[in-house]
């Protein structure tokens, strides 16, 4: 017979035992190092005050109360998808946009003693930081190039919807193109094309300015109210609307914390704003261009030098802060990429956010490197004040936007200024690409 010992020590054995089968069973709720993957829903709380305040003078105006669905939030949705067990990058989603970010770091902080998420957008000088738990980040986002200019941010996983799960019947249609007025306190009202698709209660669309296009734009249509966001690391753009009795939209727009502007629509297919090529031009006397600025390596370039001698050359005026001016750059790297055998030069001249000339230069070197630019990049000055611009470059009327593209032939002499940029979120992209083909093809077949 077993002793009373004997039988226990049997038992935990077969205890042991069990335990060891039964783990090789177990699957870990979650096996992922970091953040769950799957669809994300994201808001960035941009003035919930001003977001009640506007709702109630929104009303004396005659558009009601808006923030019932929107409560001064931006929302936004991004994914996550692994590429391994520790390895994964996020996915921004702005209608068909799909922007990747690689740039993330994520670990226990020392200082909170609690789980954190660095999302770096490094061409913008942006990064969002959040605290995460489960399926949940809390945090903000912080745009390094503005002083104190922070953004509280919130993320939960599983949650698909951009502004609301609701489903109410849209009122109408807002499909189509509309001429819009956009007023801002203190500064002039300006004009734009307004371009939406509405399939049921989904909407995507863009504005077109004379100065560049608000991009991907998704949001949703409820009953007679309009709602459309952006972000992007750069831009974080809310637009709301009512419709009106007789036919137009009225609304607010909010870009980030600093901007505030109001909005009227109404339709017109014919509407077109003035001609790019028509707003900055060369002084009278003048046929071309002459600089001499800094690049990232400490060399003055100038237009002089044996690269740009003798070929059509495309001088970009932008700034590594700028979204339009980054579709203005993959459209250049990818018109290149199309054509090899087109012996053309381009040359970047900056403006940036910084006065600080080392944050400026470090600001021009994530550019190059995250778009792997072959060709240079200038320090030509701040972007605070396009005055300054317009100083940098004397021979110009003015500067009113970035991007600006002007384009030299053979001889050095300036032969189309392009003011803004219209790009893929917009139709005015397709007949964009095909002058600029013409135009450069047309430049090549002249002799020098």
């Amino acid at each position: 017979m077993m002793s009373i010992f004997n039988i226990s020590k049997l038992l935990i054995i077969l205890f042991l035992v069990m335990g060891v089968a039964l783990s090789g069973c177990f699957v870990a709720e979650n096996p992922y190092t970091a953040v769950a993957p799957g669809m994300w829903r994201a808001t960035l709380t941009l003035d919930p005050v001003a977001a009640s305040v506007r709702g109630e003078s929104a009303a004396a105006g005659g558009f009601g109360k808006l923030e019932e669905i929107v409560r001064g939030e931006l929302p936004f949705n991004f994914e996550v998808k692994y590429e391994g067990a520790n390895r994964f990058y996020i996915e921004i989603h702005n209608g068909e946009e799909r922007i990747r970010v690689d740039s993330i770091s994520f670990g226990r902080d020392r200082k909170t003693a609690k789980d954190t998420i660095l999302i770096h957008f490094p061409v913008f000088d942006s990064y969002i930081r959040a605290i995460y738990q489960e399926k949940v980040m809390q945090g903000e986002w912080v745009v390094n190039y503005r002083e104190n200019y922070t953004i509280p941010f919130v993320a939960k996983q599983g949650e698909a919807h951009r502004f609301t799960t609701l489903r109410k019947p849209p009122a109408a249609n807002v499909s189509g193109r509309w001429e819009v007025r956009f007023d801002s306190e203190g500064e002039q009202p300006y004009l734009a094309v307004g371009e939406f698709q509405q399939q049921d209660n989904y909407l995507t669309g863009t504005f077109l300015t004379e100065t560049g296009d608000y991009r991907f734009l998704e949001g949703t249509v409820q009953d007679d109210k309009v709602y459309l966001s952006c972000f992007d690391g750069s831009h974080a753009f809310l637009f709301e609307a009512k419709m009106q009795p007789n036919g137009t939209l009225s609304g607010s727009f909010l870009s980030g914390t600093h901007y505030r502007a109001t909005w009227e629509a109404r339709r017109n297919s014919e509407f077109q704003l003035n001609d790019p090529h028509s707003l900055t031009f060369l002084k009278p006397g003048y046929d071309r261009v002459e600089f001499a600025f800094e690049n990232p390596d400490g060399k003055i370039i100038s237009l002089n030098e044996p690269p740009y001698q003798g070929k059509v050359t495309i001088i970009q005026l932008m700034g590594t802060w700028c979204p339009n001016c980054r579709d203005e750059t993959e459209f250049l790297l990818q018109y290149r990429k199309k054509n090899p055998q087109l012996d053309i030069a381009i040359i970047g001249l900056a403006f940036e956010r910084y006065r600080d000339r080392d944050r400026s230069m470090q600001a021009i070197r994530q550019y190059r490197d995250y778009f792997q630019l072959d060709y240079e990049i200038l320090l030509a000055g701040t972007s605070s004040d396009k005055a300054e611009a317009a100083r940098a470059l004397p021979m110009l009327n003015q500067v009113l936007s970035y991007p600006t593209m002007i384009i030299v032939d053979k001889r050095g002499r300036v032969r189309q200024i392009h003011t803004g940029f219209s790009g893929p979120a917009t139709s005015a992209y397709a007949a964009f690409q095909r002058e600029f083909d013409d135009l450069i093809k047309q430049l090549l077949a002249e002799s020098s």
